[in-house]
């Protein structure tokens, strides 16, 4: 593991799910609510997967919640990253949980057809993809924070083309992208997907932004049951936040906290840091 990339950055070791634990830049790009939708929503869609895969794997943040909430305790996660800082996080967090066994980080473009062996399939796929066209936003001085949050490598097109390449039979993808955003429903069909689920997730009541965690099977998986939708909200009408989301911390294996530990409004996922 090359962990001279971070020299002289300041990191934070925080809890991420249970006993794992995670390794983030202070200053960098860290894990929210959205990563831990995404694997909440993936794992209720395939508990008994053994073999995953996390597409822009980043820190690892969502393939981790992910493998932790695996029924069957061997199953094993791959990781895609092209960063160099967010490889060596991940590496890094992977060598303090002792998960080496089960956990592999393939440092590559998802966009490249040839960046995993040919034949490779996996029984779930997940992926956080960067939603901002780079004419749309402000591009960060951070680099981690700027490919983690504008698509300089791809868009949720590219995630589920990359998805639909490496699912096999009975397989389910899921990802996460902002609720309006009309790509976040077009993008699957492209590509040989169906979504039969879309479930959502408002970050205050009456608020106007939220996202959606959306899964996808194979098209040719069908015929499918209706599609399955829901709604969670974070933050009630006052800021506090809701039963529904202390039992989704609960679930993920989060710190359950006080409603108003984390800063008013942020999408933080209010990770304890040592």
């Amino acid at each position: 593991m090359n962990e001279a990339i971070l020299d002289g950055e300041e990191l934070t070791l925080d809890l991420l799910a249970g006993s794992w634990r995670i390794y983030q830049l202070k200053r960098g790009h860290r894990f929210s609510t959205d990563d831990l939708a995404t694997s909440w929503r993936a794992s209720l869609a395939r508990p008994q997967a053994t073999k995953l895969l996390d597409l822009g794997c980043g820190i690892g943040s969502v393939g981790l919640t992910n493998l932790w909430r695996m029924a069957d305790p061997a199953a094993t996660l791959v990781g895609l990253e092209a960063q160099d800082v967010s490889v060596a996080l991940a590496k890094k967090t992977i060598a303090y949980n002792k998960l080496e066994e089960r956990v592999t980080i393939v440092q590559g473009d998802i966009r490249d057809p040839d960046v995993l062996p040919a034949g490779s399939q996996f029984e779930l796929v997940t992926g956080s993809p960067p939603y901002i066209p780079p004419d749309k936003g402000v591009l960060s001085p951070i680099s981690q924070r700027a490919h983690a949050r504008m698509e300089l490598r791809g868009s949720v097109d590219d995630y589920c083309a990359a998805a639909r390449r490496f699912m096999g039979p009975g397989s389910r993808f899921a990802y996460v992208m902002p609720a309006a955003d009309p790509r976040t429903d077009a993008a699957p069909g492209k590509f040989g997907l169906v979504i039969v689920e879309r479930w959502e997730f408002v970050f205050r009541a009456l608020g106007p932004f939220h996202v959606s965690v959306v899964v996808c099977a194979r098209e040719e998986d069908g015929p499918f049951e209706p599609r399955v939708t829901g709604k969670l909200v974070i933050r009630d009408s006052i800021g506090e936040w809701t039963p529904e989301y202390f039992e989704f911390r609960k679930q993920m294996g989060m710190p359950m906290g006080s409603p108003d530990k984390p800063a008013r409004g942020s999408r933080r996922s209010g990770a304890v840091v040592e």
